[in-house]
């Protein structure tokens, strides 16, 4: 236990804070948490050390750093002190739904495709061909017209490399989804030269 504990627990002054309406930003947490002693102080009190004197033993801090640290973890709405030291877990939740990525569109104009898209395509990667003949339809439809011009050649080295992109997290290969394309009459082929239909 430091021996430059105080007799007397430190106060910590901070005035209760409102939860905006308005979700800050994430980012102020980088800054927050970059600082040493306040992540250990952080750590004490999720690990249950609700006043100061029980964060200065658990987190090794001086009552000077601990008083420091604690004052900027309450001033961030991280920490609570209703009666005690405890995380603000509710603030951390509100963050993470003020902060949750949108949902990935693809443009095609129809909510039960894009439904589909976002299940087996995202980041202009396949995750993987859908079992059901229908949905699978419509995503080979939908790589071809993002892979392939309409009415241009493509020799089929560029045919391979641009399916093969596709395919870098996805348990099937170019070559079964040029087939597929191949198949669906999405591109044509003929003389090694392939070419995406104006219409299908």
């Amino acid at each position: 236990m430091p021996t430059d504990l105080p007799t007397s627990p430190p106060t910590i002054s901070s005035t209760p804070s409102t939860v905006s309406s308005n979700v800050p930003s994430p980012d102020p947490l980088i800054g927050l948490f970059a600082e040493e002693t306040r992540v250990r102080a952080f750590a004490a009190v999720a690990l249950g050390a609700d006043t100061p004197t029980k964060v200065m033993e658990r987190a090794g801090l001086s009552p000077r750093d601990a008083t420091a640290a604690l004052r900027r973890l309450l001033g961030q709405d991280v920490i609570t002190d209703d009666g005690g030291l405890a995380v603000a877990y509710g603030h951390f939740r509100r963050l993470a739904r003020g902060t949750r990525a949108p949902a990935e569109t693809h443009g095609s104009g129809d909510e039960v495709t894009d439904a589909v898209l976002r299940t087996f395509v995202r980041g202009g990667r396949l995750i993987r061909l859908p079992a059901q003949w229908h949905r699978k339809l419509v995503v080979l439809r939908h790589i071809a017209e993002q892979t392939f011009e309409p009415d241009v050649e493509y020799p089929e080295r560029t045919v391979n490399e641009r399916l093969r992109a596709w395919c870098e997290d996805a348990p099937v290969d170019h070559a079964t989804l040029r087939r597929y394309l191949v198949d669906l009459h999405h591109l044509t082929r003929e003389h090694g030269v392939y070419r995406r239909p104006a219409q299908v």
